[in-house]
């Protein structure tokens, strides 16, 4: 099926939304982004775009710039909290793929991706509070004051709390995972390393890793807890809380959190992988369509791969309805294994009894010294997965 002057209304203008938008428009849909903020910006915050999600970018032209913006990563290296020295070296550059893993400040993304579609001729509105979707052969998206739109495609990119997928008539449950994270971004030292650090203590663990030339450093601590009563990123703690939950790290880690000034605070939350991604002429994609925990450092990657297989599924097919059903067919087994892998990814760094923390780490050690090219290719699966080939 040809985009060549379908109109396309995309809800949300965050990391999926304006992928979605440029990944669209670059298949000849004509393209309306709408935003219900003032201004197309993001908090700080650190990303780190693995090669799957480069490949997204590649193909949209837009690596080069990413690469100006984004320190590209050399390593991952697990540590213990308490302990000096390593306890596992992942090199990135043993990558089966061989392809690009960076490190970027979520507004930096925000901003290329937000300059490519205006300049592919997207049109993006700001202040557009969408209340309500209906969905079906022609959707419809309400606005304030009775106003509504309608369009050939309506793309929910509208986040864990999408109108889009509830028009769809998915179930919304979510649990707390007993989770809840802090994360901050602050000045980095001189020689920062362009690497990925994992420090694992009991019952918690904090990721730091550069951004923007090296310049800063972002922070992403963990800590189970028992409760927590409301979602979303945009909660402020006092730093001392984050220092008071981490007293007991030592080194690097202690040195970071002694720098903090400045630090937001989350409930982490598991929501079911959406059953129906369409419907009609509606369709959803990023969180709004698989909300992802953080601890594979998926989410935006996902949001990237979601984009381009929707236009491209669009593309080939000879209707709207074969697109969008083989975008989901494309999509859905591969986002719930990932979504899956993030979910039971965290306890590996929370173990609480010494013994078998010890163990554990042993182990690690051990596999990285006797087999290192093994360690990662554990995770070609998600790396080497190129949805642009």
């Amino acid at each position: 099926m040809k985009l060549d002057g379908q109109s396309t209304l995309v809800l949300g203008g965050g990391i999926a939304g304006l992928a979605a938008a440029l990944c669209l428009r670059r298949f000849g849909a004509d393209v309306t982004v709408l935003e219900q903020a003032p201004e197309i910006s993001e908090v700080g915050a650190g990303l780190q775009i693995s090669p799957n999600g480069v490949a997204v970018l590649r193909a949209l032209g837009l690596e080069a710039a990413l690469a100006r913006d984004a320190v590209r990563a050399r390593a991952v290296v697990l540590r213990d909290y308490a302990r000096t020295g390593e306890v596992l070296r992942l090199d990135l550059a043993r990558l089966a793929s061989g392809q690009g893993y960076y490190f970027v400040h979520r507004a930096d993304l925000i901003d290329l991706l937000a300059g490519a579609a205006r300049e592919a001729g997207v049109e993006i509105r700001l202040l557009q509070q969408v209340q309500r979707v209906e969905a079906g052969p022609d959707p419809v998206v309400h606005l304030p004051g009775g106003v509504t739109m309608t369009a050939d495609l309506v793309v929910g990119a509208d986040g864990v709390h999408s109108c889009a997928r509830g028009a769809l008539g998915n179930a919304t449950d979510l649990f707390f995972t007993g989770q809840a994270a802090w994360r901050a971004v602050v000045a980095a030292a001189p020689g920062q390393p362009a690497e990925a650090t994992v420090h694992m203590g009991p019952g918690r663990h904090l990721v730091s890793y550069p951004l923007r030339g090296g310049t800063l450093v972002n922070i992403v601590a963990v800590e189970e807890r028992a409760s927590w009563v409301a979602e979303g990123w945009h909660h402020r703690d006092d730093p001392e809380n984050l220092r008071a939950a981490f007293a007991d790290f030592s080194g690097p880690a202690a040195e970071l959190l002694g720098r903090v000034d400045d630090v937001g605070h989350w409930g982490l939350f598991r929501h079911p992988v959406a059953e129906l991604w369409h419907e009609g002429r509606l369709a959803i994609l990023g969180d709004a369509a698989h909300p992802t925990l953080p601890f594979m450092a998926q989410g935006a990657n996902m949001a990237l791969e979601d984009a381009w297989v929707l236009a491209d599924s669009l593309s080939r097919a000879g209707t709207m309805e074969l697109g969008l059903a083989a975008y989901q067919a494309r999509r859905r087994d591969r986002v719930v294994r990932v979504v899956a892998a993030a979910s039971g990814n965290a306890w590996k760094y929370h173990l609480r009894s010494a013994p078998v923390r010890g163990a554990a780490h042993l182990a690690l050690k051990l596999g990285g010294a006797l087999a290192p090219g093994r360690m990662v290719h554990q995770f070609n699966w998600i790396y080497g997965h190129d949805v642009t080939a």
